[in-house]
């Protein structure tokens, strides 16, 4: 049975390291510290959505659709993935789609539970 790297301690919840590499074919062994991968330390579902990401081109409206969820969900699981890359999300362009969301509801096109619903995401 294959087990997949873990990226944090299952324990405590910290960064974890590799202590030693194994080949099975000829049977040699490295022990040193090493460190995982960016990708290693995403969780499962961040990885997912990276995968479906990809498979998808980027295109933001075909996460919407193969995932069930809306634009502002996509963003945000974009930006949670950006985060445990460890690069910084624009506060500013999430303040932009918190304006766009308010300027909808202002103009009637969107109702005041859709907006809530939205902001919450």
């Amino acid at each position: 049975m294959k087990h997949e790297i873990l990226g944090k301690c299952p324990v405590c919840d910290s960064e974890i390291t590799i202590t030693e590499i194994h080949c099975k074919k000829c049977e040699t062994t490295i022990r040193s510290e090493f460190e995982l991968c960016k990708f290693c330390k995403l969780t499962s579902p961040q990885k997912y959505f990276i995968e479906v990401f990809i498979k998808n081109r980027g295109n933001i409206k075909e996460l919407e659709k193969e995932l069930s969820i809306s634009y502002p969900t996509v963003r945000n699981k974009l930006d949670e993935v950006i985060t445990a890359l460890g690069y910084q999300v624009d506060q500013q362009k999430t303040c932009t789609n918190r304006k766009e969301i308010l300027e909808k509801l202002s103009q009637g096109q969107i109702s005041k539970d859709e907006a809530l619903k939205l902001l919450n995401e």
